[in-house]
């Protein structure tokens, strides 16, 4: 014996009526709240990309020749 579960969703996994009903009133605010974020989001990296590309390494100190690798013998 199954027992029935209640569910806004039929037997498609399609919306029912009354989930679309409910989640009405919040669909304006949902929206804006994720439009408000991704913006935040954005401007942060766009932010951060601005302040990186105006960097400039003139300071840091480039070596001549790349270090020579440990031979085997040492590593024993």
């Amino acid at each position: 014996m199954a027992i029935q579960r209640s569910t806004y969703y039929d037997a498609r996994q399609r919306q029912s009526p009354a989930l679309i009903r409910a989640r009405r009133p919040y669909l304006v605010k949902n929206a804006v709240v994720g439009l408000a974020i991704s913006a935040f989001a954005i401007s942060i990296y766009a932010y951060t990309l601005r302040a990186i590309g105006q960097d400039e390494f003139d300071d840091v100190k480039v070596p001549d020749a790349p270090a020579k690798p440990v031979s085997e013998a040492v590593k024993r």
